[in-house]
């Protein structure tokens, strides 16, 4: 079963936490949510393990939440501990409104 979270109950978490943006680097570099690791998508698939331990919880995004959906799917599926952040980046420029 894939963990999602909407942006409203992400922004309220406390604490260290680890969050992923997929999406390119450009687009990355260009703005991103506050804290938030560049990871372009086509990495993490090929190499998890290369960025992940299975023992962390991570939160993951990208431009509308669509792609993180899936990419949770598959890392679920392998027994990493990851979250999708409903809605992604375009979310979280909406809730700074």
């Amino acid at each position: 079963m894939i963990s999602n979270i909407d942006m409203q109950d992400f922004l309220n978490l406390k604490g260290s936490i680890n969050v992923i943006d997929i999406r390119s680097v450009e687009k990355f570099n260009s703005n991103h949510i506050p804290g938030a690791k560049n990871i372009p998508f086509e990495k993490l698939m090929l190499y998890p393990a290369n960025y992940l331990d299975k023992d962390t919880r991570y939160y993951i995004y990208c431009q509308r939440g669509s792609t993180s959906y899936k990419v949770c799917q598959i890392l679920t599926k392998m027994g990493y501990k990851v979250t999708n952040i409903n809605g992604g980046y375009e979310s979280w420029v909406l809730s700074q409104k």
